[in-house]
C-alpha cells in the first residue's frame, strides 16, 4: 500500500533546498506518468524535466547536472533499462529518487530516498496492465507536487504567471479593468427620467445605468427596477431617484474577473458596477466575462 512515510518528508525537505531541476525518468507506462508528473511541477513552481530511461542510456543522460536530482519512477525497479541506468546516475553526483512498487527492489536499493508506490494487484483482471501501480504513481507524485506549493506559498498568481493560457489561466489574471469598456457607461442623474432612463440603459447594453449625483454614485437602476415601476404605475416622467436601488454591487477595477463572477453567481444579478479609486468607470456584464473564456 502506497505510504506517506518518512521518506516522502525528506524528499519534500531536499527539494525545497537544492537549486537544480527534478530530472523525472521512467519507461513503458511509468514513463508516460514521469511525463505528467514533469508537467505538474513545472506549473506548480518546481523546474522538472522529462528523460526516458531507454533515451538516457543512449545519450541523453547528458541532461542529468550534479545540481540536479533524478526521481525514477518503476513498478518493478527490476527493469534492464533501469538496472543500466542507476549507476550512471550515481557516478553523475545528482540524489536519486526511487518510486517503486517493490521496496526489496534493485531500484529500492539503489536510491537515497523511496518513495513507496506498492500496489496489492492491478485493477486490470488479468493483474497485468499497469491500472492500479499507475494511479498510485501520479496519486504520490501529486501529493509531493501539492506539498512542495504549500511548503513554498505558491499562489495563485504564481501559477497564472507559468499557465496564462486557457480558461484557467485567465481566471487568474484577467481583471475587471480588462474587460470594461469607457465607450459603453451607462449613466443617469438623479433627476433623469424613467423614460429617458430607460434609453440610456438601451444604448449601454449592461441591462442597467448607474445613477449619479453630480460625480458621485449614488445608486443603480435595473430591467428589474423599471419592471416594477410600470407594476406601480409610475409616470414616464418619475425621476431616476425615486426609481433606483441605493446599494449597487460594486467592485474595483483591479479586482479578478472570476471574483465578480462568482459575485453575480452568489447575488443572482447581471451586471458590476466597476469603481476606480472609487470613481464610477463603467460596468460589466456577466455576458463580457463569458465571452472571454473564463467559464
Amino acid at each position: 500500500m502506497t505510504q506517506l512515510d518518512d521518506d516522502f518528508e525528506s524528499v519534500v525537505s531536499h527539494l525545497l533546498q537544492f537549486k537544480g531541476r527534478v530530472i523525472i525518468t521512467g519507461i513503458g507506462k511509468s514513463g508516460i506518468i514521469a511525463q505528467k508528473l514533469v508537467a505538474t511541477f513545472n506549473s506548480t513552481g518546481t523546474p522538472a524535466v522529462f528523460m526516458h530511461a531507454a533515451d538516457a542510456i543512449h545519450g541523453d543522460l547528458g541532461l542529468v547536472q550534479k545540481e540536479d536530482v533524478v526521481l525514477c519512477i518503476s513498478k518493478s525497479g527490476n527493469s534492464p533499462e533501469i538496472k543500466a541506468l542507476t549507476p550512471l546516475i550515481h557516478s553523475l553526483g545528482a540524489p536519486l529518487i526511487g518510486m517503486v512498487g517493490n521496496t526489496d527492489s534493485h531500484l529500492a536499493l539503489q536510491s537515497r530516498w523511496v518513495l513507496d508506490a506498492t500496489v496489492e494487484k492491478e485493477a486490470c483482471p488479468l493483474d497485468l496492465a499497469p491500472t492500479s501501480s499507475t494511479t498510485a504513481q501520479m496519486a504520490l507524485g501529486d501529493a509531493l507536487a501539492t506539498c512542495l506549493m504549500e511548503a513554498r506559498g505558491f499562489r495563485g498568481e504564481d501559477f497564472a504567471q507559468v499557465h496564462p493560457g486557457g480558461a484557467l489561466g485567465k481566471r487568474l489574471y484577467v481583471r475587471l479593468a480588462d474587460l470594461v469598456s469607457t465607450e459603453r457607461k451607462p449613466q443617469v442623474d438623479v433627476t433623469t427620467s424613467l423614460q429617458e432612463s430607460v434609453l440610456e440603459m438601451s444604448a449601454g447594453r449592461c441591462g442597467a445605468t448607474a445613477v449619479m449625483d453630480g460625480n458621485m454614485l449614488v445608486g443603480i437602476i435595473t430591467d428589474g427596477d423599471i419592471r416594477r415601476s410600470i407594476e406601480k404605475g409610475l409616470s414616464p416622467s418619475t425621476p431616476a431617484r425615486d426609481i433606483m436601488s441605493t446599494s449597487p454591487k460594486t467592485m474595483e477595477s483591479n479586482q479578478l474577473a472570476v471574483e465578480a463572477f462568482q459575485c453575480m453567481e452568489s447575488t443572482s444579478i447581471t451586471q458590476i458596477v466597476v469603481l476606480e479609486q472609487g470613481h464610477y468607470q463603467g460596468m460589466v456584464h456577466l455576458h463580457d466575462i463569458l465571452k472571454e473564456g473564463i467559464y
